[in-house]
């Protein structure tokens, strides 16, 4: 399996930090979750029935014309492979790992590709996976980029994949409202605009064949009743999603100007997250670390990932630390 963000018991049990006592940057979660209800008993008592409105909630609150519910994001990306023959794939680097790792375990021929080569080298790929915006380096692309390079690879029936799984503080460059196109499809999550990365709901939007056939390889009652019951309540908040949103934005543009001013400016990143490549991440890693604060480490290359300070508190403490571990760097 591969690393991932959030392993916060692992660090520390390693460090000899007690859990309650870490400030954990390490995932791009909203540290301030939609406030979820007490859950009916009958969500626990009975089995999930896809007709209970969630979907509806679902096709308002993206766009789109058609979707399937499934146990998070991560679930589509490990079946989507196997629904096609054996491909050429074009998969965006760096970028979330899962993408390429599924590909090739379905058997196919998996390329690692900045943004720019896949656009401009559309013509070798069957199947070009983004994600938009990317995660960690933040890479954004036009409507207009996206549906042009979706409408190259389906005319001889490729696909075009893209990941939203950052994309709810700025939902006017999704491109949900165009996936019932044939090749085009749309992963999106609840895991990290709301917080609710526990409840393990994604959605798929494509169009109705592609969805009928993953339907039929993830089997019945992907989601459990709680989670399609807090959910669709969190898709329907409106009040809420708008004034977080904009909080996003706000936190983003904030973390920013922290790291820049301890002479880490990002690299690159969004409202979830700041990316900073540095051939020394690994030691900042661990100096952060051995202070309580956990940050998301990538090899390939060098880099660390910030994810965003729950409150003033936290981004003083990150900024104490980052004062102690990084003194001989010019401010930004």
């Amino acid at each position: 399996m591969l690393e991932h963000g959030g392993r916060l018991l692992r660090a520390a049990q390693r460090y000899g930090i007690a859990p309650a006592d870490w400030l954990d940057l390490s995932t791009g979660i909203n540290p301030e979750a939609w406030p979820v209800p007490a859950i009916p008993a009958r969500a626990w008592h009975r089995l999930p029935e896809d007709d209970d409105g969630l979907a509806a909630a679902a096709r308002e609150y993206y766009g789109a014309a058609e979707l399937l519910a499934v146990a998070g994001s991560q679930a589509a990306i490990q079946a989507l492979p196997w629904l096609r023959a054996r491909s050429r794939v074009g998969v965006l680097a760096p970028g979330y790992a899962e993408h390429a790792h599924a590909w090739r375990q379905a058997g196919h021929a998996v390329e690692l590709c900045s943004g720019a080569a896949l656009f401009e080298q559309a013509e070798r790929y069957d199947v070009i996976v983004l994600i938009h915006p990317n995660n960690p380096g933040g890479d954004r692309y036009s409507r207009a980029a996206l549906l042009d390079l979706h409408a190259q690879l389906a005319a001889r029936g490729g696909w075009l994949l893209i990941d939203e799984a950052f994309m709810d503080a700025t939902p006017e460059a999704s491109v949900c409202a165009d996936s019932e196109r044939e090749g085009l499809i749309v992963l999106r999550s609840v895991g990290k605009f709301f917080g609710l990365a526990g409840a393990r709901v994604g959605f798929v939007c494509a169009a109705p064949a592609l969805l009928r056939a993953l339907r039929e390889r993830l089997g019945p009652w992907t989601l459990s009743g709680p989670s399609r019951h807090v959910v669709q309540l969190a898709l329907a908040d409106r009040d809420w999603q708008t004034r977080m949103r904009a909080r996003l934005r706000s936190q983003g543009a904030r973390l920013a100007d922290v790291l820049g001013a301890h002479g880490l400016a990002p690299s690159g990143g969004c409202a979830f997250f700041q990316w900073r490549r540095c051939e020394d991440a690994a030691e900042l890693h661990d100096a952060l670390a051995q202070r309580g604060i956990l940050t998301r480490l990538f090899d390939a290359p060098h880099s660390l990932r910030f994810g965003l300070p729950g409150d003033d508190a936290a981004y003083a403490r990150l900024s104490a630390a980052l004062a102690e571990v990084v003194p001989a760097r010019s401010p930004a």
